[in-house]
């Protein structure tokens, strides 16, 4: 059986990350979804083990000290991480596998599957553009928001780094070119 591929989104919080996962997902609900473990409190309407798994941070790090997190990093004062069980399962009976990673966790996770793990950037059309997303979906205090804002420039700057670059300004569009990308990988 041939091993499922995993796809990673990664952008600046707030271009969409989410919202273009679920469409994919709408759209082949036979993908798998690796859930991040956070350190992070969870949103309103959020639901454990479907949005995230939320752990205390010292949950999280018995987690990474047991081997159990295949990566890890810090993003604006939490925790995020990928679960490894989940991953290997899925991938190892043929799922293609849909990762909503930091831009970090994405290089990592390129460098341990190589081939198997294709990197998407999803890049906003215009920073104001993400300023007026994050500032608009009211689910953060204003503090927090300036800090993903000035964590967004220095992530825009690494988008080269990946397989691929996507412009999320219009949410089908942008579905399409990813399941373009991820129908030549699976005939690669």
């Amino acid at each position: 059986m041939k091993r499922g591929i995993i796809i990673s989104v990664s952008g600046p919080s707030g271009v969409g990350k989410g919202t273009v996962i679920e469409k994919l997902r709408e759209i082949n609900p036979e993908f798998g979804f690796s859930v991040s473990a956070t350190t992070r409190a969870p949103r309103e309407g959020e639901v454990e083990g479907e949005s995230y798994f939320f752990k205390t941070k010292e949950e999280f790090e018995a987690l990474v000290e047991a081997g159990e997190i295949i990566e890890y990093d810090e993003y604006v004062g939490n925790y995020y991480g990928t679960p490894a069980v989940p991953l290997a399962m899925m991938s190892d009976e043929g799922v293609d596998v849909l990762l909503d990673l930091t831009i970090p966790g994405s290089l990592i996770l390129k460098e341990m599957f190589g081939d198997q793990a294709v990197t998407i950037f999803l890049n906003p059309p215009s920073f104001e553009e993400l300023e007026k997303r994050l500032t608009g979906r009211g689910t953060e205090a204003e503090e927090v928001v300036q800090k993903r804002l000035a964590e967004a420039e220095n992530e825009i700057a690494e988008a080269d780094k990946f397989d691929y670059i996507v412009i999320n300004d219009d949410l089908d569009q942008a579905v399409k070119e990813i399941m373009d990308i991820i129908n030549k990988a699976k005939e690669e």
